[in-house]
Order: C-alpha cells, then sequence, then structure tokens
C-alpha cells in the first residue's frame, strides 16, 4: 500500500432507525390544542409540580422531534406560573424551600444512545437530571437510576369506522373470546372501541391495560381473570391488536395465544386485501429455531451490550457468561451502543451475538449481518445437548424470565456435582502428566460438517472421570516472532489474531518506503518560536 486506507463509515448509515420500535410519522403541525392533548401537557406539569423535579430531561424519538421545541415551551409555561405563584407568597420562607420551588428546566436529548423505545438515562445524566420524560412509544422495561414519566402520545386512528365491519367479519359468533390490545400510542381507544363492540352484542372480550410488567403472559397487559388462575387456559383465547407489533412481541404472542389478527393504522396500508390479516408466524419462529442449530457448534460469542439503563442487565451478562464458560466456550463482551453491520463485521473471530438489551429491541434479523444475533433465551437452548433441545414452539425475548427459570444442561449440573480432589495441586499436576481423552466429534446439523473446535475452553488436562473444563492452564510458550501466548487455548481472540485476521489493526498495512534507510539521525531544531536553538546556536525570530 502507498497511503493508509480510508476508514469512514458510509454515509448509509448516519440515518438508520429501528423500524420494529418507529411509530407514526408525524408530518403536519399539530394545532396548540392538540399538541397539548397529544403530549398530554397538563397532567405532565402536574406531576413535575408534585414531585419538585428541577432538572428534567425530554426523549424524543426520531418522528416526534420536530415538536420538541413547543413541548419545552408548554411545560415552561406551565411551570413558570407555579414558579411565580410559589415565590409571591411568602419571602420568609426558609432557604430549603425556596430552592425547591425554583423554576424547572428542560433539556431535549437530541440522539439516543441506544433504541427508541429504551429510556436513555445515561444521556440524561449527562445534564445532572432529577427524571427523564420519555415521549412515544416504550418498551417499559424497568430501568436502574432516575424516575420516569412515560407519556405515550396519542395517536389518531385512521377510518375507525371501519374497524368494527372488519371485526364482525373476523368474528362472526359474538360469543368467542377475544381479547383487544393495542399499541401504547392508540390505548386511548381502546375502551371505546371495547364498549362499542359490546353494544353490538360481543360477550367475551376483554380490553387490556397498560402495566410494567415485561415478563407478563401478554407482555406490558394484564390478562383475563381465569388466565390468571390457570396460564395455559390464554391459548383459548384470539388476539385482536390494533397497529403492527414489533417481531419480538409478534413471536412470543403467537405462541402463547389460539390466533391473532393485526389492525394496521397507517392510512396508506388501509386496504381490504391487508386489513386485518391474521398472522402466521410459524415461519418466522422456525427460523429462529432452525438458527439455534448452527450457534449451537459455535467457539467464540460475543456478548453485545445494547443498554445502560435496564435493571438487572449486569446480573444477566454474568449469568451468560457463566453458561458460555460450562460449555467449554469463550466469550468476549462489546459496548457499541446502536447496532449495525459495520460495526460488528470487525470482529470476525466472533463466531455468534448474544444481545443484551430490553425485550423488544433484543430480535434482530441477521440476514444483513455477518454472524447471527440470537438472545439469552435462545441462547440457553442453543447450549442444550442435542438430544435434550426440544422445540417446543414458546419463544421469550425478556432476559428477566431467563434469571427467573434458567434451562441448566447436563454439563452444567455435573459441573456442580462432580466431587472435587483433596488436593488440586497434585490433581493438576497429575492431570498435566496423564494423556488427555479426546472429547466426541461434533457436527453442524445444518451444514453437516464437522466442527474440530467446538469448546475451545476444554483443557487438555480433562481426562477420564473429568468432567466439565479443567482449570486453566497458566504456562507460557515461546512462538516465532517472540510471540507469547497462553496454552491449552485459553485466548482464542489472541490465537485468531494471530493465524487467521488479515488486518490486524490502523497502520498495521501501511509501511513507509524511505529512500535511504541508511541515513543518520541529526539533532534539529528546539526550544520556543522567539528563540530556536539550531545546531548549537541560538537564533531569533
Amino acid at each position: 500500500m502507498e497511503e493508509a486506507p480510508n476508514l469512514s463509515t458510509p454515509a448509509s448509515y448516519i440515518f438508520d432507525h429501528d423500524d420494529a420500535t418507529a411509530s407514526t410519522v408525524t408530518s403536519e403541525r399539530l394545532s396548540d390544542e392538540l399538541l397539548f392533548i397529544t403530549y398530554e401537557i397538563e397532567s405532565t406539569v402536574a406531576e413535575i409540580r408534585q414531585a419538585q423535579y428541577q432538572r428534567i430531561a425530554l426523549q424524543f424519538p426520531d418522528n416526534l422531534l420536530q415538536d420538541a421545541p413547543r413541548v419545552v415551551r408548554a411545560l415552561s409555561g406551565g411551570t413558570r406560573s407555579t414558579y411565580r405563584e410559589s415565590t409571591s407568597t411568602s419571602s420568609e420562607e426558609p432557604v430549603s424551600k425556596q430552592v425547591s420551588t425554583s423554576r424547572p428546566r428542560f433539556y431535549i436529548l437530541g440522539d439516543t444512545s441506544y433504541g427508541a423505545c429504551c429510556v436513555d438515562e445515561i444521556a440524561a445524566e449527562h445534564v445532572d437530571a432529577d427524571a427523564v420524560i420519555h415521549y412515544g412509544r416504550a418498551c417499559l422495561s424497568p430501568t436502574s437510576r432516575l424516575p420516569i414519566i412515560y407519556v405515550f402520545t396519542k395517536q389518531p386512528l385512521y377510518t375507525p369506522k371501519q374497524l368494527y365491519s372488519d371485526f364482525a367479519d373476523i368474528y362472526p359468533d359474538k360469543g368467542q373470546k377475544v381479547i383487544l390490545m393495542a399499541d401504547v400510542t392508540y390505548q386511548y381507544l381502546l375502551h371505546d372501541i371495547v364498549t362499542s363492540l359490546q353494544g353490538q352484542g360481543y360477550s367475551n372480550l376483554f380490553e387490556t391495560e397498560v402495566q410494567h410488567a415485561p415478563s407478563s403472559l401478554l407482555p406490558n397487559r394484564t390478562v383475563p381473570e381465569d388466565v390468571r388462575v390457570e396460564t395455559h387456559t390464554l391459548g383459548q383465547w384470539d388476539l385482536f391488536h390494533i397497529s403492527e407489533p414489533p417481531q419480538s412481541l409478534l413471536l412470543a404472542l403467537s405462541s402463547r395465544v389460539a390466533s391473532i389478527h393485526i389492525y394496521p393504522t397507517e392510512a396508506e396500508s388501509l386496504f381490504a386485501s391487508e386489513r386485518t390479516s391474521p398472522v402466521i408466524s410459524t415461519r418466522m419462529l422456525s427460523r429462529r429455531y432452525a438458527l439455534l442449530t448452527s450457534v449451537s457448534t459455535v467457539s467464540v460469542f460475543g456478548i453485545l451490550i445494547n443498554t445502560l439503563s435496564l435493571k438487572n442487565y449486569l446480573h444477566i451478562v454474568e449469568h451468560v457468561k457463566a453458561r458460555i464458560i460450562a460449555a467449554g466456550k469463550k466469550s468476549y463482551t462489546f459496548v457499541v451502543g446502536k447496532i449495525n453491520a459495520a460495526k460488528i463485521a470487525n470482529f470476525s473471530e466472533i463466531g455468534a451475538w448474544i444481545i443484551i438489551g430490553c425485550w423488544e429491541s433484543s430480535l434482530i434479523d441477521s440476514k444483513d449481518f455477518w454472524k447471527p444475533i440470537v438472545t439469552p433465551f435462545e441462547l440457553e437452548l442453543a447450549l442444550q445437548k442435542d438430544d435434550e433441545r426440544l422445540w417446543t414452539g414458546q419463544w421469550s425475548s425478556d432476559f428477566q424470565q431467563v434469571l427467573d427459570s434458567p434451562l441448566r444442561s447436563c454439563s452444567q449440573d455435573q459441573r456442580s456435582t462432580s466431587p472435587k480432589p483433596e488436593n488440586q495441586e497434585s490433581a493438576l499436576d497429575g492431570e498435566l502428566d496423564t494423556e488427555p481423552e479426546s472429547l466426541p466429534p461434533e457436527f453442524d446439523l445444518r451444514s453437516g460438517r464437522y466442527i474440530s473446535h467446538s469448546r475451545p475452553m476444554h483443557s487438555s488436562g480433562v481426562g477420564k472421570g473429568k468432567p466439565g473444563p479443567a482449570t486453566a492452564s497458566t504456562a507460557l510458550s515461546k512462538r516465532h516472532k517472540s510471540d507469547v501466548v497462553l496454552m491449552a487455548g485459553n485466548s482464542p481472540g489472541a490465537e485468531f489474531l494471530q493465524s487467521k485476521r488479515t488486518w490486524k489493526g490502523l497502520g498495521s498495512d501501511f509501511e513507509i518506503a524511505y529512500e535511504n534507510p541508511g541515513t543518520a539521525i541529526e539533532e534539529g531544531r528546539s526550544g520556543i518560536a522567539r528563540g530556536y536553538t539550531h545546531y548549537g546556536t541560538s537564533s531569533a525570530v
């Protein structure tokens, strides 16, 4: 190479956004009255007054960011009146009381570190915020640092009268059990819709309500009373969902209810052939299960942290690490912010990625990525043995369910119950002297190819009667070019960097060719600009 490579990010990634979490784009300018209704200004101001927040961060998704200045002015006007009333009542109040009634300050978070559905507590802490007001769609995952005010915004529903006729065509039996569910931006319409349908004679309708429970049977929604008593009865109910749900929610719901019908909310999608189309997610679920058969033979995993705000995200990271180590595999942890194919393609030694994020944005289609991306729930299935892995049709994207009821493989149970040697040092010395027993061969069930290094963290000291990975060897081996590495395959990343990676960093493949490399080095100028010292003499500039 004659010049260093250009490593700029392609322009196509500048305006990337998550289609799964994007809501209806608001292109028309809202009137002042509609702005107050859509963004729930009065209730938000009342909550700010009650809690006496002083520094408030406002988080908008990209499609609502155009209304952010007007929302700030509306909130400032409501809180300014409170400030004037509190400062004019009495001048003899204590200092602590006067500070608590000072005028609040609002900060607009122009960009989110991760998904728009998650609360960006990291960005809010940059301005030392007391609370965050999250606007638009939300995954309602529990946070760990700041109090959150959720404003879902009230989006209009195009042709609501058509919904009733379509509902009657889908469910002619007015005694059929139907659960009505809507996106949080259309939740305010659900009560009137259910009341109108009940007036038409439908007797077994259930209106869901929003709750902060991603791990529930209907994520973040209430369930019928009989389902609370016996959870398996949820399969007797049909689901009518208003607006297009994200894929993660769609997979979870399809494995729990009898059938799903979706009523689209965008004006351009309201065609007779598309309206209330039944959802067939069996093929999507089959693709996810088929993906796990190839992930099961991966030797090196990458743990991709896609959130720093969710509660218990560190617990699931440690849980995933422990499961990977118990399977004799290696893992590396990465924090890259918003995920795209260009970022994670830099780590070619990673065979598969485990994404740690909210339940709504954890499902990523791997067709645009070089390596597959799976959830912690899918990793639990992939690390099981081939004769233990069962396809039950159930699917979940909430990692809290993995922490509450982890799946344990036989190898992990054997490792925890196997007796430890009385003298560990002597046992380790004996292992190094004995001939290791070969591990059983593994094959990729999709391609049929033999996988030779599926468990790189199994030490060479593993022999008969010693299940599970043995204690890692600390002996060093000196290779060519004076490189020192650990034995027993304890650093697959370093091994890959040395043997397989063709490009090893910025400037590694850029060499400067000098015309006369044997020229002696001479001492140049030194000092400051007003009086350099050049070859032992001083000169003024």
